[in-house]
Formats: C-alpha cells, structure tokens, sequence
C-alpha cells in the first residue's frame, strides 16, 4: 500500500516536472515528421532505424542549450542574439528561419486538409485546409497555448499506437536489432534527402526559438504566482533537463516506431513511395484494419493543431524580439497586436503554399529537407552564445554539452552538403 502511495506521488512529481520540454517533443511528430519517416520506412525498410538513437542525444543536447539560454537570461533566443552579436548575425537567422517555418507550416495545413478529405471524399481537401486554418487562428487568439495543447495533446497520443503495430504485423526482430545498431547508409541523392529530412524534422530550428521562449513565459507565470524561486535555480535546471529529455525521447520512440511500422509493413508489402496519404496510412492497417485511415486521419490532425500554433509562435516570437513588439501566447490579442498579427500572416502565408500544385506528402517532406539544410547556421550561433561568459555566466556548456552540440553541428553539416553534393552531380 506505501509502496504503491509512493509510487504515485514519483508520478505525480514527475508530470509537475514536465512542461514545454515534453509540449516540444510532442509538436516535433508533426505532420511533416510523419510523412518523412513514413517515406523512409517505405522506401528504405529499415535501413534508418539508425537514426533515432544518434539523433536522441543530440537532439536533447540543443533543446537544453535553448532552455538554458531563456532560463540564464530571461530573454528568448532572438532577443539574445539581438543584444549580443552584429544585426546580420541576426538577418542571417532571419533569412534562414522563415521560409523554412512557413513551408511547415504550409505543409502541415496541407497534410491535415490531406486527411481529412481521406475521411470525407466528397470535400475538397482545399476547403478543410481553410477550415484548420481559421479554426487554429481562432483557437490561439481567444485561447492560451498552454489551454490548447493541455487538451491536444491527448489526441496526439493517438501516434502511440505505432508502437503497437509491429507485434502484430511480421516483423523480423533480428533484423530491426541489426538495422538500429549498425548503420546502413547509401550515398544517393534519394537516400541522403530522406537521412537530411529526418534530421531536418528531428532537429528542427523552430523548435531551438520555441524552448527558449517558453522558458522564460514558464519562469514569467511562476513570478506571478509569486513561487520563492523567482531565480532559476540548480533543483529549477534540473527539472528543465528532465523535461527536455523526456519530451526528446517521446519524441525519438515514435520516430522510431513509425520508420519500424512503415518498414515492416509498406516496404514489405512492395509500397515503397508515398504520394498520397492513403498509402501512408495502410501502414496501420494490420492493427486497426479498417479503422487504420482514422487513427492516422485523428494523429495527423491531433499533431497538426498542436504543432502549428508552435510554428507560427516560434515565428512570432523571432519577429517580435527582433522588433521590439510586445509578444505572449497567454496574452490577449489587444495586449500584443502585432504578435498575433504576424501569426496571422504566418498561417495565412502557409496556406497559400497549398496551390503551388505540390503534393501534401512532397510538401511535408520538402519542409523537412530545408530544415536540414538550415539548422547548421542556428546550431553554430546556440554554441557560440552557450559559451560566452558574459551571456550564460555560470550556466555555460559543460563538455559534455559541447561535445554533443558540435557533433550535432557536424552531422547536420555533413548531411547537407552531401546532399547538394549529389543533387548538384546527378542534376
């Protein structure tokens, strides 16, 4: 009976803990994510499977340097690189960040539109992207993030039944044992885009801007409430490391069971290109049969509605830093006008991607791979500011932290020159 007291008060410790850590790590299985890791199981079986655990570490490793640069100075990244580097270092991750944000963006609106016409046929998969688009605008306006994705996030867990597939379908486990600890890698064009977008939807340069923004909003709330810490402190860092961590991992296990799911039944089953969310869907099939077009019309939609108002705030708050505009999810839209405005523009912006005549699915993919080419820039400008004294203080990278950023740095770099490399020789 204490035993089992105790261990419900550890569980109700540890969801204390958890807060824009695990809201980043859940935002980070988007749409986009699904349709890249879906397109390499598909296509690459299970050569990939290799991936998640490089890119756990390393991952967790950015994200904590990004919480730790909003919990040490109080300000988000932007701000930071504003009031301590040169404006083009800033124009430099301006130019980076935006259109990548706004293809996710648009991708995602177009990947929800996608799955939901799969569920009703007879309507336009155009009209469902507007429909998300002003019921998300909406939705952020009148309500506060933390509301929203309190609520949403439930419905994203629908992406936990993927771990469930493969015991039902037949799946060698000697070969998902091998294919995860020994890499398989292929230097073609095809096969680098899909490790470059893997790495680009994993390690996703919104996402650095989002944690360190809601950091400080996380440190803001509690000033309110008047807690006693009112400064980060050690027990503070630590709760925000086992936040970040946890939220990483969830994130890497449904990467990974997604890549094992489409590898042992798509690639399997001879489907070895997704160019249309039914086949994507297919893969659920030897779990859910006929119910499988719902869970993954329900996840797509769930981890849409949950990632985009972090998009589109991830934008804002880079904008509104970078121009001196008052900013805040749990602000009202009078309070921060040109906040939600810029927001607005951002949704607004993603949506009119949809008619360019690119495939949800493409779209989705194609997000990811400009993450990939585009993280390295932002990764070098967190190391240099997570070793500068005068910013960090004492909460500067440890070795351990350094090691794991400029490996992060590397293999992203590595990746994408690669990639061009090929793309630039086989064009």
């Amino acid at each position: 009976m204490h035993k089992a007291k105790r261990s419900q008060g550890k569980f109700r410790r540890l969801l204390k803990v958890l807060g824009p850590g695990l809201i980043t790590g859940a935002s980070d299985d988007d749409p986009s994510g699904i349709a890249t890791y879906s397109q390499a199981g598909a296509q690459y079986g299970l050569s990939t499977l290799w991936s998640a655990w490089i890119t756990f570490p390393l991952m967790a490793a950015i994200q904590e340097m990004c919480a730790r640069i909003g919990m040490a100075t109080g300000s988000g990244l932007t701000s930071v690189i504003k009031s301590h580097y040169p404006r083009w270092v800033l124009y430099v991750m301006l130019l980076f960040s935006f259109p990548a944000i706004v293809m996710n963006i648009g991708a995602d609106i177009a990947g929800m539109g996608a799955v939901a016409n799969l569920l009703f046929p007879r309507i336009d998969a155009a009209f469902f992207s507007v429909c998300f688009t002003l019921l998300l605008l909406i939705f952020i306006v009148l309500f506060p993030y933390n509301r929203i994705a309190s609520v949403l996030k439930y419905l994203a867990m629908v992406l936990l039944v993927y771990l469930l597939v493969p015991f039902f379908a037949h799946t060698d486990w000697k070969a998902v044992i091998k294919a995860t600890f020994i890499p398989q890698i292929q230097f073609n064009k095809e096969y680098m885009g899909i490790l470059v977008g893997i790495l680009g939807t994993t390690i996703s340069p919104y996402l650095f801007f989002w944690q360190a923004s809601m950091e400080v909003e996380e440190m803001k709330e509690k000033q309110k409430k008047q807690v006693k810490e009112l400064i980060a402190s050690r027990r503070m860092y630590n709760a925000m490391k086992a936040d970040v961590n946890i939220g990483m991992f969830f994130s890497n296990l449904v990467m990974f069971f997604i890549i094992l799911t489409t590898g042992a039944v798509l690639a399997a089953g001879g489907i070895h290109k997704i160019d249309t969310v039914e086949q994507a869907a297919q893969a659920l099939r030897p779990l859910a049969g006929d119910m499988a077009y719902y869970l993954f019309a329900f996840g797509v939609v769930g981890t849409g509605l949950l990632a985009i108002p972090v998009l589109s705030g991830a934008l804002s708050y880079i904008f509104s830093e970078t121009f001196d505009l008052q900013m805040g999810l749990d602000k009202k839209f009078h309070e921060a006008k040109g906040f939600y405005i810029i927001i607005a523009v951002s949704l607004l912006a993603g949506l009119s991607l949809n008619y360019l005549g690119i495939s949800p699915i493409r779209a989705l993919l194609y997000s990811a791979i400009l993450y990939g080419l585009t993280a390295p820039v932002i990764i070098f400008i967190i190391l240099l500011i997570c070793n500068n004294k005068k910013i960090m203080g004492k909460h500067i990278n440890g070795r351990r932290a350094n090691v794991l950023g400029v490996a992060t740095f590397l293999l992203m770099t590595a990746a994408a020159i690669t990639l061009l490399y090929l793309q630039f020789m086989q064009a």
